[in-house]
This record gives C-alpha cells, sequence and structure tokens, in this order.
C-alpha cells in the first residue's frame, strides 16, 4: 500500500488511478484532516460482498458449513442441471 499526499493526487491522478487498477493494490491519500483510501472497483465489489455475506447468518452458516464439508472431503458433487435447475 502506497501513501501519497494531495498535491501528488492531484497532480498526478490519472497515472495513480491506472496504477491502482493495473496493480489492484491501494493508495492511500494523506492530507492535513486525514486520509483516503483509493482501491479499485472490482477489489471495492468484493469487499461489500464479503461484508453483506458475513451479516447474512443463513449465507454465512452456508458458506461455513460448505467450507467444513470441503475439508472433510464430504463435497457432493452436481451436475449441470442441478446447479441451473432454475434458470
Amino acid at each position: 500500500m502506497k501513501t501519497i499526499t494531495l498535491d501528488r493526487a492531484i497532480a498526478n491522478l490519472p497515472e495513480i488511478i491506472a496504477t491502482t487498477i493495473n496493480n489492484q493494490e491501494e493508495t492511500i491519500i494523506a492530507t492535513e484532516n486525514g486520509a483516503v483510501v483509493m482501491i479499485d472497483q472490482e477489489n471495492w465489489e468484493g469487499m461489500i460482498e464479503t461484508l453483506r455475506l458475513l451479516n447474512d447468518k443463513k449465507s454465512l452458516s452456508a458458506l461455513l458449513e460448505g467450507h467444513k464439508k470441503r475439508m472433510e472431503n464430504k463435497v457432493k458433487g452436481k451436475t449441470t442441471d442441478q446447479v441451473f435447475h432454475d434458470l
């Protein structure tokens, strides 16, 4: 994670955005009043989805159960028709 000043961010914004997207690395822009973190949209959406999942007890329980079954080698495969039956 790289930290830059607000002045540098203003002067080099297109380059900083491109670097943040291409490297999928966060950029901290520091000011006298605090700092903000710039991340690429794909990472942001992934983090938001993770937070939503963690807040949904039913989904989180299903996820943890799936991990447990996989760790115990008890994963039962499904056919493509079974997976996409409702589409």
